[in-house]
Order: C-alpha cells, then sequence, then structure tokens
C-alpha cells in the first residue's frame, strides 16, 4: 500500500552558489559521518562508552572514508553521466565495468548486499535477478543514495525514483525503500526544508505500511527524548546483524530529527548510538550537511577527508566527494528535461462521447439520420487501439459520429486509421433499415436487455444472427452410450442414461460464422 503521506511543500532551490554550498555539505557530510563512525561500527553504546568514552571527535590515527563513501562517489559520478535518463541498463554495465569485471579486489569492507551482488553479476545474471539475494533488505543502497537527492534538489520524489533505479541491481523491497527514503530526505534538505519536513518528505516516499516506515515514525516520535529513546525504538534487542535498512535509516534520521539539523549534534547521535555506526552516521551527516551547507563541518573535520583511497573499490581511488558534489550540480543546472516524463495535455470535447444506449429499443440521438455511407461497417469502422482502456472510447467515437471533434482532432491516430477500401453502394432502402437497426423483429432471438450490436464494440451480438430466428432441435431422450448432437453455440456433447439418439436437423446444424459465435450463444442463451 502506497503511503498517503503527502510531500510537503519546499522552498524553491537556492541560486547556484547556495545549491553548490548545500551539495558539497551533503556529501562531504556523508564522508565525514562515515569516517567518524567507521571505529565504531556493529558496537553497542556501552562498548562505546567503555573504549572512548563518549565519541566526539575522531578516534582513528588516519580517519577515511570507507565503502559508504566510495560507493556514493560511485552513484554520483554514474548520476552525473546520465542524469534524469539513468536506467537500470546504465547501472549495471557500470556495476560489470567499474566492479564486477575487474580483477582488482579486495573489495574491502564491502556489505553482503554488495558481495550477493557481485556474485550473481559474474555469474551471468542480469538486473534484476542479481538483486535476488539474502541481504537485499541491508543498508547498501541507503548508503550511496545521497547523491540522487542532490542532483534532483526540491524534488523529493524524482529522488526517490533515481534511487530505486540505482538499487534495482543490488536491492529489493526494505533495502530500495531505504534508499529512497534517504534520497528524498536529502533532496528536501537541499531544497531548505525544515528538519520536520525532511522527515515527512523521507515517508512520503516509501509505502505506509512498509517496516521502513513504521522504523521512521518510531525514531521521529522518539527524537525529542534523546539518542537513547530513539535507539530503544528502532533497535531490534538481540538481533545480531546491524545493517538492516529500516534500522540504519531510521537511526540515521532520528539523530538528525534529535539535533534538529544541527551538523556536529546529528553525526554524534549517530555514532554513539553503535550498530551499523558509519552508515548511520554517514547518512545523519548527509541530512544535515544538505540542511546546513558545507560550512557547518567543523573545519578539522573537514580537512582530514581527502580523496578516496580505493580499499573497497580501486577504481573510485583518487575521486574526492567535493568534486562529485561538483559535478552534480552542474549536471542538475544543465540537464535538459526528460521528454518521456512530459505529460501532454489531453485533448478536451465540448460535451462527453455519447454513451452506449440502455434500452435496446432506443438509439442515441443522431445516428438515425446518417447517409448510408457513414453506417458504421466493418470496412469503414476504425480499429481500436491496442490499449484495452482506450479501446471502447475510440471505437465509440468513429461509431457515433454527431459528437463535435475539436480542431486538430479530426485525424485519428495510425494504428486507427480506416480501412482504404471505399464504401458498397447502399441499396434503396438502406436508411429505413438503418433507422431500424436497434429494433429486433418479433420473434427475433436477442437476449433481454442487450444493446443494438455496433461493429467494433465487443460483447454485442450481430445483427445478421440476432435477428434470425434460432430452430430449436428436437430434443428426444437419449439412451445409454448415446451421445447428443454438437450443436453450434449449444452445450458439448456428452452421454446421458436412457432413451435415444434424436434425428438430425440439417437447419438446426448450420455452420455459424466463427466471428457471430458469441451472438449465437447469446440467442441459445434466452429465456
Amino acid at each position: 500500500m502506497a503511503s498517503t503521506a503527502c510531500i510537503p511543500p519546499a522552498p524553491a532551490p537556492q541560486d547556484a552558489v547556495g545549491l553548490r554550498d548545500r551539495a558539497r555539505g551533503a556529501l562531504l557530510g556523508l564522508a565525514v559521518g562515515d569516517a567518524l563512525g567507521a571505529p565504531a561500527e556493529n558496537m553497542k553504546p556501552s562498548e562505546i562508552r567503555a573504549r572512548w568514552g563518549r565519541i566526539t571527535g575522531y578516534v582513528a590515527d588516519r580517519p577515511a572514508g570507507t565503502d559508504d563513501t566510495e560507493y556514493a562517489i560511485f552513484s554520483g559520478l554514474l548520476l552525473a553521466r546520465h542524469g534524469s535518463a539513468l536506467t537500470q541498463a546504465h547501472v549495471e554495465a557500470a556495476w560489470h565495468e567499474w566492479i564486477a569485471d575487474r580483477e582488482e579486489g579486495p573489495f574491502r569492507g564491502a556489505g553482503f548486499s554488495e558481495r550477493g551482488t557481485l556474485e550473481n553479476l559474474r555469474r551471468g545474471l542480469a538486473a534484476p535477478i542479481s538483486a535476488q539475494h539474502r541481504h537485499a533488505w541491508s543498508d547498501g543502497l541507503a548508503m550511496r543514495a545521497a547523491p540522487h537527492g542532490v542532483f534532483a534538489a526540491g524534488r523529493p520524489a524524482e529522488a526517490a525514483r533515481l534511487a530505486a533505479i540505482d538499487g534495482s541491481v543490488s536491492h529489493e523491497g526494505e533495502g530500495i525503500y531505504g534508499g529512497q527514503a534517504v534520497a528524498a530526505g536529502v533532496a528536501a534538505a537541499m531544497a531548505g526544508a525544515s528538519t520536520v519536513a525532511v522527515v515527512a518528505s523521507a515517508l512520503a516516499v516509501v509505502p505506509d505500511d512498509s517496516w521502513t516506515a513504521r522504523c521512521l515514525r518510531r525514531a521521529l516520535t522518539a527524537a525529542h527524548r534523546g539518542e537513547r529513546a530513539v535507539r530503544s525504538a528502532v533497535v531490534i534487542g538481540g538481533y545480531p546483524w546491524t545493517d538492516l535498512a529500516p534500522e540504519a535509516v531510521a537511526l540515521a534520521f532520528g539523530a538528525y530529527a534529535a539535533a534538529d539539523g544541527d551538523f556536529t549534534d546529528a553525526v554524534l547521535t549517530a555514532v554513539n548510538m553503535g550498530r551499523d555506526a558509519d552508515t548511520t552516521a554517514a547518512v545523519a551527516g548527509a541530512l544535515a550537511g544538505a540542511t546546513r551547507g558545507v560550512h557547518a563541518i567543523p573545519a578539522a573535520w573537514a580537512d582530514a577527508i581527502g580523496p578516496a583511497r580505493g580499499s573497497c573499490l580501486p577504481t573510485m581511488a583518487g575521486h574526492h566527494v567535493l568534486e562529485v558534489a561538483d559535478l552534480l550540480t552542474r549536471a542538475a543546472r544543465l540537464a535538459p528535461p526528460d521528454p518521456a516524463r512530459v505529460r501532454v495535455a489531453p485533448v478536451r470535447f465540448a460535451r462527453p462521447p455519447a454513451r452506449l444506449p440502455s434500452d435496446p429499443d432506443r438509439v442515441p440521438p443522431g445516428t438515425e439520420a446518417l447517409p448510408p455511407a457513414a453506417v458504421p461497417t466493418p470496412s469503414n469502422t476504425a480499429t481500436a487501439p491496442p490499449d484495452p482502456e482506450e479501446a471502447p472510447r475510440a471505437t465509440q467515437r468513429v461509431a457515433y459520429a454527431p459528437e463535435p471533434v475539436p480542431v486538430g482532432a479530426e485525424v485519428l491516430p495510425p494504428n486507427a486509421r480506416p480501412a482504404p477500401s471505399a464504401p458498397a453502394p447502399a441499396p434503396p432502402d438502406a436508411e429505413r433499415a438503418h433507422r431500424n437497426a436497434g429494433r429486433v423483429p418479433a420473434g427475433a432471438a436477442q437476449v433481454p436487455g442487450d444493446a443494438p450490436w455496433v461493429p467494433g464494440i465487443p460483447g454485442r451480438a450481430p445483427r445478421e444472427v440476432a435477428e434470425t430466428p434460432v430452430r430449436e432441435p428436437v430434443r428426444a431422450t437419449r439412451g445409454p452410450g448415446t451421445a447428443a448432437p454438437a450443436v453450434p453455440g449449444g452445450p458439448p456433447a456428452d452421454t446421458h442414461p436412457g432413451g435415444s439418439r434424436p434425428p438430425s436437423d440439417p437447419a438446426a446444424h448450420a455452420p455459424v460464422p466463427e466471428a457471430h459465435a458469441a451472438g449465437a450463444n447469446a440467442a441459445e442463451a434466452g429465456p
């Protein structure tokens, strides 16, 4: 069930300088959070306190980003290359080009979802089958989803769409939802949305009854009570795996909401809650960095972030997150609108098209005096378009020609042009026959309540069959082992005990054209 929440209105994105500042804040904030949280990954808060007390800065000698930063660079470069035209094929090709088809390794620090995806791709499986492994619920997409929000600043729904395309190679279900929530939240923050609006934007793009949505709501409810309340509301006690997307994403949003968007507080709250601390702090840093801008990041933390080392993805070595942020800002500013997503206004008629008559003895007004050449026949009735929802409208518009047509709508689509054959000359009494088209002569076998048949409209019996009296075959009691004759349009032959085979009636067994079989069935099914 899709979410019923509405994406809150966000302020219009700032000018190029403002967007660049927020974009740099989002991706540098992600890298800083990743480096701060890496030492505390998979630890409990009590274990963190026992080893370092409360973490307030870098505790590693050489702080550096992990797979979270390198995969975010991967997604950012891919998005800068393709923009809104990104497809599943582009993502799959990039996985092969930059990761799966290379001999380099060792992919140190890669999560279970990434390793499962690499194994499937190397076995020859294509997306989305490549995402069908046991770890598609992980936070591997969430950790690399921030670039989609940077690119689609102020457009949370578009950011979520792009994140889902990115994740279709490696994730499914809750793994996709987690990435969409992060992308939408960053997109809203890039436009200057409030903390509450950022979380609401994330909730609006995931199913309302999903595990991700439930965890986000719990985290937001507990945020005002601090990090311990957020952790208690979200974390599954005793569960050993920490990279659950619903849990990690909710902890990150909870830390961001508890700090009211302040960068330092948001990141340190996420780090000291433990669990998948490098990912939760990276996501919280991306949200807060997009909200407050790059200058909100402490200089000592920012200066420690250099180009990626390529410890997990060797092809990403040498790329800096600030470089990727600038590429995304430029791509978002220069990208033309996607023609495939531009909506065309529908043609508006002066009044709604006529409805099919509900009374079988009445014909829609205006069809009585049609000239003989305009009478709908199989030779001059347009072929219905392939879309089943459009078929009744298209055939109805051709059958009832007097309906007004606006200028420019006279030409039917190419697949609905009438056949080029000229209409046959009408007999002298054609007009009278057309006026009586809706009437059924006495004795005719037409199901009560059926409307007159119009060529091209399914479900109506052909007039030639409906107006032909159906002879009731002489029936006799069948004897043991004898089979009833096959009557066109009737029930299949079977064997009944008692009686004898009825005499053959050639008139009753005359072949019925295949196109009129529905009408014969309707006639024989009468009361």
